[in-house]
């Protein structure tokens, strides 16, 4: 994990929208600590804010049309929010005086060069991420279409298209790496298929649309005549179509350029979770309509669960072994209710306490069916968060903590003999004068079993 990062300083650009053809302005500003995306259309009266997350994508033909009530709406947002999650922004709020964002050169290039020239500023908040556990899967029967989430240690997107054409056919891209955005794929620009157009433009769509935004594949013979009469429509100038093949005012930037540009897509869909994600996609047949299917998925995972369970390998050495931990407690049996840290950072710790049928509570709380006391899963989180503010101060073993405040208790499950308790212990605002309050979860596998709010102070040993 790291901190929280937002753009070092503003910057715009300006084009014309890829479907309304309308000149427009985007700004992209800094944003404080848990912002997110959002976008503000600031052509509109009182200036309307949408977050830009899955749930608030309206619709997704060709391209990814964000909306908030029943009018407002903007589109084409894809390609900036894929160049917004590569370069590792967390905060930042977009503002359009138009009813989508320019098309530009029809790739991610102009807004991940835009980042670059204003650079990234670190903010104190730690970065909020979602790890893939467990397989996730979405289909979309009609088009054969499906993306596939898997756990991994780092995020990367493998993409697969195929297309009935002798121009198009079957196309891979693969980006192991988000290092590797700006070279590998961010130049990758929109394609469209000239059989498409005509039903496009019937559609008010891609008025925006030139031969130096978009590729255009010219896989089945149409007379010149009609050629002519679509060139006519967009506003390109006639051109002797005489073979088939790719059109463009310049020539391919990569082999598989449009399966690189279905990357960019699918990684702008995703960033709609509102986290960046630790896991691997394998997206087959991508296209608007499933990513955001996918994104919703896993936005609703999210709603359901404020806070992911900590991550636990038993077999990986701890950060603080019970030794230690004996070493920075008072506690002594039968109430050291910690067993071993095995994450700790500045603002939060992770610990681990197994629970066995051996725990003298059991005896009498309750001998037909033990449960762990509610009260004592309390004190496991306050010993963890000592732990947490004792880490803050030096000679650690000279100080102690005494709580002060315990609010928003919670019981959700009960927690028996087996169960791991994993205790996420977090501060809720810096340390100062000695006082600490931190939000306290306890986990059991994936489940959130308790919680609480604590505020505690550190004490000098006499």
């Amino acid at each position: 994990m790291r901190k929280q990062r937002t753009l070092g300083s503003i910057f715009s650009l300006r084009g014309k929208g890829l479907h309304s053809g309308m000149e427009m302005n985007i700004t992209f500003l800094p944003a404080p600590e848990g912002h997110g995306y959002k976008v503000r259309r600031i052509d509109l009266p009182e200036c309307p804010v949408i977050d830009a997350l899955a749930e608030n994508v309206g619709s997704t033909p060709r391209g990814t049309v964000l909306q908030k009530g029943g009018d407002v709406q903007v589109s084409t947002v894809e390609h900036a929010m894929a160049a917004l999650y590569a370069a590792g922004i967390d905060n930042c709020l977009i503002e359009v005086d138009g009813p989508e964002f320019p098309i530009l050169d029809g790739s991610a290039k102009p807004f991940f060069e835009g980042i670059r020239k204003v650079g990234v500023a670190e903010q104190e908040a730690m970065q909020d991420i979602y790890v893939v556990k467990q397989r996730v899967e979405v289909h979309d029967t009609s088009s054969g279409s499906s993306l596939v989430l898997l756990p991994d240690d780092k995020f990367s997107i493998h993409v697969l298209i195929s297309f009935d054409s002798p121009i198009l056919g079957n196309q891979f891209a693969t980006l192991d790496n988000l290092e590797d955005f700006e070279t590998e794929v961010a130049t990758s620009r929109t394609f469209v298929f000239v059989r498409e157009v005509e039903d496009l433009l019937q559609n008010n769509l891609i008025k925006g649309g030139d031969l130096d935004n978009a590729i255009i594949i010219y896989d089945k013979k149409v007379h010149q005549d009609h050629l002519n009469a679509l060139a006519d429509a967009v506003g390109v100038p006639h051109r002797d179509m005489t073979c088939l093949g790719y059109v463009s005012n310049k020539p391919l930037r990569f082999d598989n350029e449009p399966a690189r540009h279905k990357l960019i897509d699918v990684i702008g869909d995703l960033a709609l979770i509102g986290k960046p994600i630790v896991g691997r996609v394998i997206a087959t047949r991508p296209g608007h309509k499933i990513n955001n299917l996918l994104a919703r998925t896993l936005r609703k995972e999210i709603r359901l669960n404020e806070i992911q369970s900590p991550i636990y390998k038993p077999d990986v050495t701890p950060v603080m072994d019970i030794n230690r931990i004996r070493e920075l407690l008072p506690h002594r049996y039968p109430f050291l209710l910690v067993d071993k840290i095995i994450e700790l950072k500045s603002s939060y710790i992770v610990g681990v306490k197994n629970i066995t049928t051996n725990e003298p509570f059991f005896i009498g709380h309750f001998p037909q069916e033990p449960v762990m006391p509610g009260v004592l899963q309390i004190e496991a989180m306050a010993q963890t968060g000592g732990l947490l503010v004792l880490n803050s101060v030096e000679d650690p073993e000279r100080y102690s903590t005494y709580f002060m405040k315990i609010d928003g208790v919670k019981f959700r499950r009960k927690v028996v003999p087996g169960d791991t308790l994993l205790l996420h212990i977090a501060l809720i605002s810096p340390i100062r004068r000695g006082i600490a309050t931190m939000k306290g979860r306890v986990f059991v596998g994936e489940k959130l079993v308790s919680e609480a709010e604590f505020m505690a102070q550190i004490v000098k040993n006499k």
